[in-house]
């Protein structure tokens, strides 16, 4: 194929722009076809027939999986690489080039109206699973578009806001997991967030898509804007940005043609961009051809299996759970008739086939299974006489079914929820349901968390999550105990929205939202401050129970932490635990949460049996962003590990020591005389100065009792500038014996 030197200037410019909604342009003349980019992630969304000017169009057939809220849940790699493989079939078979996902934005504030397209709060579980999506769709010669890079975590405001975050936060929570996706698994594209990241758009931000994604993290592929993310062609271009979609109509070509003609932009720079088009339009022609028409009852299944390790089981007390086939069943709730299954937005799926759970219940009960659907979706109609048949049901029924949820309208791309309540109709509903028949599980059908207040009332809940077209039928494989849950929370599920640590800075005001909770997201949050929460980040229960022995854990040669546990499964039926590793630093020099997620794994145990798990933890990953030299620094020290299943359930602790990374800052006249005291050549002078002063001055009442609070003086010097030092008070110190011992701890480095 061609390469940039049999390119005019017009036709490179031309290369990096978009045709239309969809495709990029092609040039016959040289032989370059265009490429068709679709949405994702957890489905094709391939526009039927000529794309309209807002490509939200009715789209072919596709699977609809579980969206990313609920394959985060099943915290299962392999799982998401087999989802991923079905994409890429998908969108091989529709000549798709790249699927525009996956999405692995941080869910920092329950109220993002997108977190449905989101895996976790935490950034190795959103690294981890994106990395193992990214792999199964790039196996099957499709491309993916990893998105949305970077910190665009909320949808008010989202293509002006400025996300204002500092170094550590941003380099910790925000960017970890996209440098894990891109380190691991390469995709062939990088998609630009619409915002601004501390006042740069990130469409024109050179550290970012530059110094970060390509010099600091070896990406290879081609940076895509999103859909009019542009904000100025020419300077986004240069500052890294590749591709602008959906295109202007050749108005911003001929802004980079002019640029170049005027001597404003080095024309390498286009070389560059027009470089990587053709290397992304190399790599989806040497795509395998797949053969159609699609299997859709296997990929159904597939994504009935996903839906099943999506659901987590929150509470079962009394173990009403699973259901007695022989039972006489209510089934309440519109929801399980009409189901919730994916969220709204560019990402809308047009499913092959749709289960919903009140036709899977009554496929797998032996008895009876009353239905009434106890509220209208659009809360139309008569509240009250609904609510009515509903009570009638549950009164005469063994156990009560109720499906609740947001509605559609509640959760979208494009705007922020206001609330995490359910709807009040829906909770009115609930109450009068539990004082007719106290034995009621609750369903839930949500893209983000809501409040639960009347989680210590009913025995049962099941959150339900998105689930995708084949949700219903898992829900009732779950109910019925066919599939045992494994799901477990990726998201804290608060009390209340005040509890939250986006919590008044959310969603800012004139442009600018600041995250002033610092690294303090998710359940580092909560567990710092021993604030209560409804449920913890990675709790979930099962049918069965598992056992942990004593943990142990050891670096290995390439510095990794191994760390391995035994778990057993004392119950009677096979189930699969998620084991997960959090670490801690006690006395560490930086502010941390009590324990972070660092490893996690899915295992299947069968009743009786145990098994060995092992984890690794990178050594890469116990690093914190120093901005004293803005690099990764691993801290030596004894790490606290923690085998847990979940932050706050704790199963097994053991320690490892960890050698740290050197940090050699200079010393300067504004050190602290604590940096000169662990100086390992300034260091034992300024301890034999300190020495000396006390001696000499313990002969008098003073000096003794400066003496007996030695070290309270020394902690109350240690951050005393010693430049500062000279001529303060009566201290025999001069300015030229300072800077010498400077000299000498500097020349010592």
């Amino acid at each position: 194929m061609t390469d940039t030197t049999d390119l005019t200037l017009e036709q490179k410019a031309a290369l990096t722009s978009g045709a239309d909604f969809w495709t990029t342009k092609a040039v016959p003349d040289v032989g370059i076809p265009a490429l068709m980019l679709t949405d994702g992630p957890h489905g094709l969304r391939k526009q039927a027939g000529a794309s309209d000017h807002l490509g939200l169009a009715d789209s072919v057939p596709a699977t609809c999986f579980p969206p990313a809220v609920g394959l985060g849940a099943s915290f299962d790699p392999e799982l998401a690489e087999r989802v991923g493989k079905a994409l890429g079939v998908e969108s091989a078979i529709e000549d798709v080039a790249v699927i525009l996902g996956p999405g692995i934005n941080i869910k920092r504030s329950p109220l993002c109206g997108r977190n449905f397209e989101y895996f976790s709060e935490d950034p190795i579980v959103a690294g981890v699973m994106g990395a193992g999506l990214v792999r199964g769709i790039q196996s099957q010669g499709v491309g993916s578009s990893l998105k949305h890079f970077a910190a665009n975590n909320q949808e008010f405001d989202r293509m002006r806001a400025s996300s204002d975050i500092d170094p550590r936060p941003l380099r910790e929570i925000y960017l970890r997991g996209f440098q894990r996706v891109v380190q691991d698994a390469q995709p062939w594209t990088v998609m630009c967030s619409y915002n601004r990241i501390n006042g740069v758009y990130a469409s024109e931000d050179p550290w970012l898509l530059t110094t970060v994604l390509r010099g600091e993290w070896g990406f290879e592929g081609l940076v895509v804007s999103d859909w009019g993310a542009v904000n100025d062609r020419v300077t986004g271009l240069v500052a890294g940005l590749d591709l602008e979609m959906p295109g202007g109509g050749g108005r911003t070509d001929a802004q980079l043609v002019a640029a170049v003609r005027s001597g404003t932009m080095d024309e390498k720079a286009l070389d560059v961009a027009a470089g990587r088009m053709l290397d992304l339009v190399r790599k989806a022609q040497a795509r395998p051809v797949i053969a159609g028409p699609l299997d859709v009852d296997a990929h159904h299944a597939l994504a009935r299996e996903v839906a099943g390790r999506s659901i987590v089981l929150l509470r079962n007390e009394g173990e009403l759970l699973p259901l007695r086939r022989d039972a006489k069943l209510a089934v309440v709730g519109a929801f399980a008739a009409q189901p919730r299954y994916q969220g709204a937005g560019s990402s809308l799926i047009n499913p092959t086939k749709l289960d919903t759970a009140l036709d899977a219940i009554r496929d797998a009960a032996a008895g009876e299974v009353a239905y009434a659907a106890g509220f209208a979706l659009d809360e139309a109609g008569d509240t009250a006489a609904l609510r009515d048949e509903a009570v009638a049901a549950a009164s005469a029924a063994d156990v009560v079914v109720a499906f609740l949820g947001l509605p559609a309208a509640a959760e979208s791309e494009g705007y922020d929820r206001e609330h995490i309540d359910l709807p009040a109709v829906q909770l009115e509903l609930l109450e009068a349901v539990l004082t007719a028949n106290p034995n009621t599980v609750v369903v839930l059908s949500n893209g983000s968390v809501v409040a639960l207040p009347f989680r210590d009332r009913v025995p049962a809940i099941v959150e339900g999550w998105l689930l995708g077209q084949a949700g219903g039928s898992a829900t009732a494989d779950v109910l019925f105990g066919d599939v045992n849950p494994s799901g477990k929370l990726t998201e804290t599920i608060p009390l209340r929205l005040e509890d939250n640590p986006s919590f008044g800075n959310f969603p800012g005001s004139f442009g600018h939202v600041r995250y002033g909770e610092g690294i303090f997201v998710g359940y580092r949050w909560y567990d710092a401050r021993k604030i209560e929460v409804a449920y913890p980040f990675g709790h979930g229960l099962s049918y069965t129970s598992f056992a942990y022995g004593d943990a142990a854990a050891a670096v290995d040669a390439s510095g990794d932490v191994v760390v391995t546990v035994p778990v057993t499964n004392t119950g009677e039926v096979p189930g699969r635990e998620i084991v997960q590793v959090y670490t801690a630093l006690a006395d560490s020099a930086v502010e941390r949460a009590p324990r972070e997620l660092k490893a996690f794994a899915s295992v299947e145990v069968q009743p009786g049996q145990t098994r060995d798990v092992e984890l690794v933890v990178r050594r890469a990953d116990l690093a914190y962003w120093d901005v004293r030299v803005d690099a990764w620094i691993v801290e030596g020290g004894t790490y606290t590990v923690d085998v847990a299943a979940s932050s706050r359930d704790i199963r097994s602790t053991t320690t490892v020591t960890v050698t740290g990374d050197a940090v050699n800052l200079p010393l300067t006249m504004q050190s602290s005389i604590g940096d000169l005291m662990a100086d390992p050549v300034a260091g034992p002078v300024v301890q034999q100065a300190i020495a000396a002063m006390m001696s000499d001055a313990g002969g008098d009442a003073a000096g003794a009792g400066m003496m007996a609070d030695a070290d309270g003086l020394q902690k109350m010097m240690a951050s005393f500038p010693v430049g500062r030092l000279a001529g303060f008070g009566s201290l025999p110190v001069s300015m030229e014996q300072i800077e010498g011992l400077i000299a000498m701890a500097n020349a010592a480095r």
